[in-house]
């Protein structure tokens, strides 16, 4: 167990500050203590953040660069370390947490290179005696407050941005799980960032989130969470008319139909459905399939569901690790249970494990689900998978839309023309067409409706980080 601190203006501070304990879920054990920051500290990192701005925007691009190449590079240094972290302090399987910082590496390196493409214009202009130009500047001040089930991917996919568009971040991470993005503060530090680019503060949320909303010298908040959360945040802007992105809440239909090839389905939908142990905001939530193949892929889903390993994220051998905590363990038997109660047969699983110490559920499948379930109508976020029959393409396509979130969808079929048919009135940011792991650093994330505003990753991800301003030149 170690003592960690904060990082305001290129310093580790939290000497005399009450501590918060990060705990791993599969044991109950203590693995580290965080200071508990509030406001002054929150404040402290913002003053240390505006200044530093001043000189880190004016450097050029490819200067900025340099520090985040060297920062991907001391990432895969670090892997391994950043990997047992994370599945120490969220219990996450290790070798899903060894992609992860391969994936939280690659935002970093991309926005690397594509801090040098935020390109201006110059505009044909409609009197002789004038020049008309856009400028690209950095907005300023970002803070960037980040959830638990991702804790250096969600923290990466908003620094690196940010910090190749000129601006300066604050960090607000998770409290339950904290160590990782501490971690690679020590990373940033290491890469050489000059005071006060990168800061980071943990503790009380909503002190924290209150010293970040009423400061004016905050001008972007980029935050992945609860729709619920958002909303707040949404409102809370509004004096200051803060800049926001947002990537809320999901839940996700997939949609397999009578001509997919249901093993690639079935693959796609075990990816989708039991990474992180079904703790993230666009794994499968509710399957529908087609009559026509519908016992075929329980069968076989069920079967290769059957074959995952439960168990402390530290043993390799390790597929599904345990529920974040108490509560998360108690949605998903709560979603099980009312299911059953009217009408579902579980094929699989359905039941908590006591073999192991921590928050575990068995990876589950349920059939014979429909719309009056809880676990069809909310994000479980848990390694459930209920899957629905239905007569018809449009039945689907009705059933998938009737959600006020619109953050991921999957579509299997292997005929071209059906899918993009089906494809095209899904009301959702990201497809996977015949994918089950559809996220990638040079493409755009975030959904639509309730699930968010803007989007991260890709060319798109940077421009949330800058303004454009018109320049009419008189000559």
């Amino acid at each position: 167990m170690k003592d960690y601190n904060m990082y305001i203006n290129g310093k580790w501070i939290g000497e005399g500050l009450a501590t918060m304990d990060v705990t791993n879920p599969a044991t109950g054990e203590m693995v580290g203590k965080v200071p508990y920051g509030a406001e002054s500290e929150t404040n402290k990192a913002i003053d240390a953040a505006h200044t530093a701005f001043q000189t880190w925007s004016s450097i050029t691009a490819y200067e900025r660069a340099g520090y985040l190449q060297r920062l991907y590079e001391l990432m895969m240094e670090h892997q391994e370390e950043l990997a047992e972290i994370m599945t120490l302090e969220m219990g996450k399987p290790i070798k899903e947490s060894r992609g992860e910082v391969q994936y939280a590496a690659t935002f970093i390196e991309w926005f690397a290179e594509e801090g040098k493409r935020v390109y201006g214009e110059t505009i044909p202009t409609h009197v002789g005696s004038k020049r008309l130009q856009v400028w690209k500047k950095p907005v300023g001040v970002v803070a960037a407050i980040t959830p638990w089930n991702f804790p250096a991917a969600m923290l990466t996919r908003k620094m690196g941005p940010a910090l190749a568009a000129g601006c300066t971040v604050v960090i607000k991470p998770s409290s339950e799980s904290p160590l990782t993005a501490i971690k690679l503060m020590e990373l940033c530090e290491k890469a050489g960032f000059p005071e006060g680019v990168v800061n980071l503060v943990t503790g009380s949320s909503s002190k924290i989130a209150k010293a970040i909303m009423e400061n004016e010298k905050v001008r972007k908040i980029t935050f992945t969470g609860s729709t619920e959360v958002g909303k707040i945040l949404i409102r809370q802007s509004a004096d200051q008319v803060k800049k926001l992105s947002l990537e809320l809440g999901g839940h996700a239909p997939m949609i397999v139909l009578d001509d997919a090839n249901v093993d690639v389905a079935v693959k796609g939908a075990v990816a989708s459905k039991f990474r992180n142990t079904g703790q993230t905001c666009i794994c499968a939530n509710r399957i529908y399939v087609q009559s026509g193949i519908y016992d075929e892929f329980v069968e076989k889903f069920a079967a290769a569901v059957k074959e995952l390993k439960v168990g402390n994220g530290m043993d390799e051998s390790v597929d599904v690790g345990p529920l974040i905590n108490k509560d998360g363990f108690e949605k998903v038997t709560q979603h099980v249970e009312d299911a059953v109660n009217k009408g579902a047969e579980v094929v699989t699983g359905g039941t908590a494990l006591t073999d192991y110490d921590g928050v575990f559920y068995s990876p589950t499948v349920m059939k014979d689900v429909d719309e009056s379930m809880i676990v069809m109508q909310e994000e479980t976020f848990g390694p459930v998978a209920p899957v629905q029959k239905v007569a018809t393409e449009d039945e689907a396509i009705k059933f998938a839309n009737s959600t006020p979130y619109g953050l991921a969808a999957y579509v299997f079929t292997e005929n071209v023309a059906r899918g993009m048919r089906v494809i095209e009135q899904l009301d959702f940011g990201i497809v996977g067409w015949n994918d089950g792991a559809p996220s990638a650093a040079q493409v755009p994330f975030g959904g639509m409706k309730e699930s968010g505003v803007g989007r991260e990753g890709g060319h798109e991800g940077i421009d949330a980080f800058v303004e454009s301003q018109y320049v009419a030149i008189g000559i």
